[in-house]
């Protein structure tokens, strides 16, 4: 296996791989008692993805898609070597037109290797956005019942402080567009007739 081979094969699993991080089992940490009266919460998602049944069997998916088109390119990348070897230890007792052919060949054989690297990391990448909305879509349910039961209003990402879940009573958007609208009229200047 060549260097430029063990590069290029490196690269693509790195690319292909940042969802599919599980999580050795730890010793579990003793959290402190959840707070009285609290009414925020928070969750960390990425931990959820990576340590609950559901966020594995999904992990599962996207490393058996990367599985396979490590495979297949490992296969593309064995031909290409072999004809670059052919064309190494032949080139001089091939005829000029043989190794020319040989040569467009393992042209033909390098450009069809990229293309094939870029279709499979688009496609690893259009898996996981598909399981990152089946996880969510099974995920917030589950976040809005926990909630519900802690009588918690509004529950926090960890990661990026964005709301994942809230009592949507707490939602004061349709107010603050009337009184801006409202605010926009007093201060617009009078309509010319």
């Amino acid at each position: 296996m060549t260097g430029l081979f063990r590069t290029a094969l490196t690269a693509f699993i790195l690319a292909l791989c940042p969802m599919v991080t599980l999580v050795a089992q730890q010793e579990p940490v003793e959290l402190p008692p959840f707070p009285d009266g609290a009414r925020v919460a928070f969750v960390n998602v990425q931990a959820v993805a990576e340590e609950s049944e559901a966020g594995q069997a999904l992990a599962v998916r996207v490393q058996a898609l990367n599985e396979e088109k490590v495979v297949a390119l490992q296969e593309q990348n064995e031909a290409l070597q072999e004809s670059q070897d052919r064309l190494a230890q032949g080139g001089n007792v091939m005829s000029q037109s043989a190794a020319a052919q040989l040569q467009r060949e393992i042209d033909r054989m390098q450009v069809d290797i990229q293309r094939f690297t870029e279709d499979a990391q688009v496609e690893v990448q259009e898996l996981q956005a598909e399981l990152q909305q089946e996880f969510q879509a099974q995920l917030i349910p589950i976040i809005g019942q926990v909630a519900t039961e802690k009588n918690i209003e509004m529950v926090l990402s960890l990661a990026d402080a964005a709301i994942i879940w809230a009592n949507m009573g707490l939602d004061i958007t349709l107010e603050v567009i009337n009184q801006f609208n409202a605010a926009s009229e007093e201060s617009a200047p009078p309509s010319q007739p």
